[in-house]
């Protein structure tokens, strides 16, 4: 990259820690107008409709390699990791939420090793041993609370995320595709189920509110078709440890955003779980990046 270009994936690094951060508040406000699983396919199908016009546009190849691959990414990464994440809003905190579904990475770590054959060296462990005990101190389930379902629905939404992301690595290991058009046509398609399940299941009419307009936008485009857009390019440009590296803080806006306009102050459990699960993915990704970085400069 040129050096007058060198700082664009810093700063896009810096864009999606917002747009994907504050996201989660948007999501929640605007479940008071919508269903969740109406939310989420509107979000999925505009955004998926935006990526494809852009691989159209930009001359990307539309091959799929293989439709049925395809199709269970999308059933994984939208149907799965959408329609969890939304519906653990409903009842739970944005910034709780967003903190239990960041826990991915650790699933991909413990669910890479049975399928993928991938190695968990010792100090990945400490950093799954920070996360297991987050969550448990998340759950806490010494003692009684309200909004156990709603966490429970954010883990699923992470496993979910997490298996995506596994059958992603395999499937393009073995097919050459476009991500932007993979992308596209999984959220798409991925977006069928949750629609199916609203139409038959929630019963209320979307309230077609000037905010709720202007979430859909929010989500479809910034944190969906742009956001995503911007994540391949991060990735293309760093060290694929340092760009999971930068995106530590999307859950840390997300919980401040929550604390400062929806008032969810954690609890003391709560927060020290947050804490635990930070922590684990900071010394995740600082391996990632060290790994990277020894790559970079060979033996």
């Amino acid at each position: 990259m040129p050096a007058g270009k060198k700082w664009l994936p810093v700063i896009g690094l810096g864009i999606l820690a917002f747009l994907w951060g504050y996201n989660w508040v948007v999501m929640k406000t605007a479940l008071a107008f919508c269903g969740p699983f109406a939310f989420g396919s509107m979000r999925a199908i505009i955004g998926g409709a935006m990526l494809f016009l852009v691989a159209v546009f930009s001359g990307r190849s539309l091959a799929l390699g293989s439709l049925p691959g395809v199709l269970l990414l999308g059933f994984l990464q939208t149907t799965g990791f959408f329609g969890f994440s939304i519906w653990a809003l409903v009842s739970g905190g944005a910034g709780k939420t967003v903190m239990v579904i960041y826990t991915m990475p650790f699933w991909i770590l413990l669910l890479a090793r049975p399928l993928l054959g991938e190695r968990i060296f010792k100090w990945q462990w400490l950093a799954v041993g920070f996360a297991f005990t987050g969550l448990v101190c998340l759950f806490h389930p010494w003692q009684t609370h309200p909004h156990l379902f709603s966490t429970i629905l954010a883990a699923l939404a992470g496993l979910s995320w997490a298996l995506a992301g596994v059958w992603n690595k395999y499937f393009r290991g073995r097919v050459r595709v476009d991500l932007i058009t993979v992308n596209a046509v999984q959220l798409m398609a991925g977006a069928v189920p949750l629609l199916l399940i609203a139409v038959f299941v929630e019963s209320e009419p979307v309230t077609w509110t000037p905010y709720f307009i202007a979430a859909l936008v929010y989500n479809a485009v910034l944190a969906t078709a742009l956001c995503w857009t911007i994540w391949f390019f991060v990735l293309q440009e760093l060290p694929a440890g340092m760009a999971g590296l930068g995106t530590l803080a999307t859950p840390v806006m997300g919980v401040l955003a929550a604390w400062l306009q929806l008032g969810e102050v954690p609890i003391f459990w709560e927060a020290v779980g947050m804490i635990l699960i930070f922590l684990g993915l900071a010394v995740l990704c600082g391996i990632g990046a060290a790994s990277a970085r020894a790559k970079q400069h060979g033996p």
